[in-house]
């Protein structure tokens, strides 16, 4: 194979295995003509969903060509489809999206009507997240060599589903993976082996969970060659959870017994082949090191041989990035794929790079890609001006430009409209590389919550109401999304206008009351952050300028 590219020079010139190799080509290989791969998935997807219902309406007549796609079928988003999810979730089998049928839906982080959007899912849609995740680690053994010798402490976690009406299972993504075979099945692979067990993983109760995880991560501290979570916000709220615990983790290393809040059973058998001996020499060292009031570099000290942090520290999650540099003593955060509820997209072919020069390069084989060109005069300008024929194929987009992603998926979404804003940055072979410029609409974020200004605004009216009839008023309000905490949480600075100065003036107890009918107010997978996963901290409200008439 002729070496033509960055990546295949690296591959050529490094000792990799046959496993390696194969996912190498494979990149390249989809990367070479990425308009042919596309132009192949499209015609899939059309021919196996001619009879569903909603492609239908379009008349195609059988004819899967992109130009007759593009003219006669609309760009959608999730407030046009919802009458075709709710009657999948009420229990409709015919194909109504898809020929095949629809096993369970993934909950966006993003909302409608302030619950969960609903995304369809069919059983063929793990296998193509589960290519996407075999081509992670070939790519990071090119730039870190030696991982296959130690282990990955991840700190990973199932948060909680439900059934819709007709009986589906509705959960986010990553629960689903963590439940599936592919994940609770997955072979023996010397570069994925990590320091926490299925048992830990799958608990519900995060608590438990975290628990567990940490102390694993504790016991095989030399072993543990690489640090991660989803996001960098999930990664600072395990240092919180060892800054707040360690004490307990040291004493259950120093006897060798587990602590009585784990009780689920299944952690306790499974730990109890993990914790089998006290160590007094670990126990002593953990004392030692976290008991000191500087935590700067505290990663490094625990685990020595860490050689990189595997985080999303993209979007709202650069917001971290200071804070995660001074936990590890600066080392380098490796973003290594860009996913969502949707639809897996693509992979970072340089993992090790900076922060701000994060780049995730398209694989044309999950979906079929269109790009809206991004209007910067505002979201509601290139909505209204929006030509569906206009779109951009994704071997057309331009370096430098900024487009919104539009999908097409096997499940379903035709020409959906994600929310994604992208930069393109530049090319692999012929396929293009794209920076995560932010989510549309999103005023407000600490983790996987989106919050948009019209719920916040619905939150301060709700809110506002409780001291109306005292006489005072909301005339003015901000926010900002606090991260130095941790968790981080939200906080809102309201301009009152009062009577006279002593209805201006809110007492505590009014205050309280405010920021609980907020968080009451706001979307469903804010409410869930806060109470289920805590991964969001309580709602601060802010009295800025008390004005009287």
């Amino acid at each position: 194979m002729a070496v033509d590219s960055p990546l295949q020079s690296r591959m050529v010139s490094a000792t990799t295995s046959e496993k390696d190799v194969k996912a190498l080509k494979f990149i390249e290989e989809m990367t070479r003509n990425p308009d042919s791969v596309q132009e192949k998935v499209l015609g899939e997807i059309l021919t196996r969903n001619s009879n569903t219902e909603y492609l239908k309406r379009f008349d195609l007549d059988g004819v899967v060509d992109r130009k007759t796609f593009k003219s006669k079928v609309p760009v959608v988003t999730y407030e046009d489809l919802k009458p075709e999810i709710q009657r999948i979730s009420n229990g409709d089998c015919s194909p109504i999206l898809s020929s095949h049928p629809i096993t369970e839906f993934l909950t966006s982080s993003g909302t409608s009507a302030g619950e969960r959007k609903l995304m369809p899912t069919i059983e063929e849609d793990l296998d193509r997240r589960q290519l996407l995740y075999s081509l992670l680690m070939p790519v990071m053994n090119l730039y870190v060599p030696g991982l296959d010798k130690g282990k990955g402490l991840y700190f990973l976690f199932v948060k909680s589903e439900s059934k819709t009406s007709g009986g589906l299972p509705a959960r986010p993504v990553l629960t689903s993976y963590y439940k599936s075979d592919h994940f609770k099945r997955r072979p023996y692979d010397p570069y994925n082996v990590y320091t926490s067990p299925n048992e830990a993983i799958l608990c519900s109760d995060s608590s438990q969970s975290m628990y567990a995880q940490m102390l694993c991560g504790l016991l095989m501290r030399h072993e543990v060659l690489r640090l991660g979570a989803v996001f960098a916000s999930g990664l600072l709220r395990a240092i919180s959870f060892l800054q707040n615990n360690w004490k307990e983790l040291a004493r259950d290393i120093s006897t060798g017994t587990l602590s009585s809040r784990i009780f689920d059973p299944a952690i306790k058998n499974r730990m109890s082949k993990i914790l089998t001996k006290p160590d007094q020499e670990l126990a002593e060292f953990l004392v030692g090191v976290c008991s000191q009031e500087n935590w700067e570099g505290i990663i490094t000290k625990i685990w020595p041989n860490t050689k990189y942090l595997d985080v999303i520290v993209t979007g709202a999650m650069a917001q971290y990035i200071p804070t995660l540099e001074y936990y590890s003593g600066g080392l380098p955060m490796a973003c290594t794929m860009y996913a969502s509820s949707e639809s897996y997209f693509g992979i970072n072919l340089k993992p090790m790079c900076k922060p701000s020069e994060v780049s995730y390069t398209i694989m044309p084989n999950m979906a079929y890609f269109e790009f809206l060109p991004h209007n910067h005069d505002g979201d509601g300008a290139a909505e209204a001006s929006l030509d569906e024929t206009s779109l951009v194929e994704l071997a057309n987009v331009e370096v430098g430009k900024e487009y919104e992603l539009v999908i097409t998926t096997y499940a379903g979404l035709y020409r959906y409209r994600v929310g994604d804003i992208l930069r393109v940055t530049g090319f692999h072979n012929s396929a293009p590389q794209f920076k995560f410029i932010r989510r549309k609409n999103v005023l407000l974020s600490v983790e996987s919550d989106k919050t948009d200004e019209a719920e916040l605004q619905k939150a301060v009216e709700n809110a506002s109401r409780l001291f109306a009839e005292q006489g005072t008023r909301v005339i003015e309000y901000t926010s900002y999304a606090e991260t130095k905490t941790i968790p981080g949480h939200y906080v809102i600075y309201w301009e009152l206008l009062g009577r006279d100065q002593s209805n201006a003036l809110m007492s505590e107890e009014v205050m309280a009351k405010c920021c609980l009918e907020m968080e009451e107010s706001l979307n469903s997978v804010y409410r869930q952050s806060r109470v289920a996963d805590k991964s969001i901290g309580p709602l601060g409200d802010t009295c800025g300028t008390e004005r009287y008439v």
